[in-house]
């Protein structure tokens, strides 16, 4: 089983790449997330899941541990194969999916294409107690933050200001204060705009 590949980049594209490793190309499925990491890198260190079957075998990267997890955890329920996990952590973060898993927020999970009702609902009864207790940790302290996030954009929006543009700003806040409540956010938005 190939766990992990360091080498150069290739060659990349929204859905696959191709990394050279001491003169030997694997070619590999990405998601967005990790295509929108690696983009403009030269040598990488790439994690890897493959799937050995009867008639191919294929090899899917991604640039976290973390997101390979939740990759492997999607596929080891019952109807979603590699495609639909792809598709999932492509479309959602691996926080967004384990933020709905453990809220029980079937809908965020149906927004993925391919993934109805029922499969949404199978998802949730299968990984709620499999997720890793430390990623539930940051899910849960990253929920706050999200909450104080939202209802400072609501506030800015109710000012007249849009969204993406605020939320841009806000962003950055957030990455610098963490722990800012909203009162901070709307304050340090309305500065920097």
């Amino acid at each position: 089983m190939i766990t992990q590949l360091r080498g150069k980049l290739v060659e990349i594209h929204p859905t696959h790449a191709v990394i050279d490793c001491n003169g030997v190309g694997y070619w590999m499925n990405i998601s967005l997330m990790t295509f929108s990491t690696l983009e403009h890198q030269e040598n990488i260190l790439i994690y890897t899941h493959m799937v050995v079957r009867e008639d191919a075998q294929l090899l899917y990267g991604f640039a976290t541990k973390l997101e390979r997890e939740i990759f492997q955890k999607l596929i080891s329920v019952n109807g979603v194969g590699p495609a639909s996990g792809m598709m999932m952590v492509s479309t959602l973060s691996s926080k967004e999916i384990a933020t709905a898993i453990s809220s029980e927020d079937d809908k965020l999970l149906q927004s993925v294409k391919g993934i109805g009702a029922k499969t949404a609902q199978r998802i949730i009864i299968d990984l709620k107690d499999k997720l890793d207790p430390n990623l539930m940790d940051d899910v849960n302290s990253s929920s706050l933050k999200n909450k104080s996030k939202n209802e400072a954009l609501s506030a800015l929006e109710v000012l007249g200001i849009s969204k993406k543009s605020a939320e841009k700003i806000m962003d950055k806040i957030i990455s610098i204060s963490p722990d800012a409540d909203v009162e901070f956010l709307v304050k340090e938005t309305l500065k920097k705009i």
